[in-house]
């Protein structure tokens, strides 16, 4: 029995300090203001919370704008719907974010940067089928990119507002993945039906 005792609580112990961290000392920024030794103030945010912040920014603006050219453009009723997702999913998300970097007084972009720019001007070249397929490739990759970038601030984030929002919107930026690679998927079987 003791040694039971013993092979589990060897077993639990690396896992409890992982499960209840939050938080990153790494990265701290030199001005870091403590509460006591180790531990920063709330809304100090390290290097990673900073460009994290602005990142998802950016690609939540652009899911946002995104999905309102394609509940123009698209002619599928099923594109039409994702699309509704991602401009009321995308606008709940960067709302919270915004709420979150203003407290801890990070800037975030108020306009596209040069890669999500790049992508809405080719997309609004497009229509019909080629605009649909185009719209849902650049979903899939978006979402990708996005799932990344949320893992590197739940894993390397110092903020624990910042870390618990990336952790809340992880579950929802992989259902949109999800979604964008059956969308992805019947587009094709369309494609090679013709």
């Amino acid at each position: 029995m003791r040694l039971l005792a013993i092979v589990l609580t060897a077993a639990l112990a690396p896992a409890q300090p992982a499960a209840a961290q939050i938080g990153n000392p790494g990265g701290l920024a030199p001005d870091t203001r403590f509460d006591a030794p180790g531990v920063p103030a709330p809304n100090q945010t390290n290097y990673q919370d900073r460009l994290f912040a602005q990142l998802a920014a950016a690609g939540g603006m652009a899911e946002v704008q995104f999905g309102r050219l394609a509940a123009e453009k698209s002619s599928s009723s099923a594109i039409k719907e994702f699309a509704q997702h991602m401009i009321d999913d995308h606008t709940r998300a960067n709302d919270k974010l915004a709420a979150i970097a203003d407290a801890s007084k990070i800037p975030l972009p108020d306009k596209l940067d040069p890669d999500h720019q790049r992508i809405l001007g080719e997309l609004q070249r497009l229509d019909g089928a080629t605009f649909d397929r185009a719209y849902i490739s650049a979903q899939v990759t978006d979402h990708q990119k996005t799932a990344l970038l949320l893992e590197w601030e739940i894993n390397d984030g110092e903020d624990a507002q910042m870390q618990r929002f990336a952790a809340e919107a992880l579950p929802t930026v992989l259902e949109h993945l999800r979604m964008a690679r059956e969308l992805q998927a019947e587009l094709a079987r369309q494609a090679s039906a013709r």
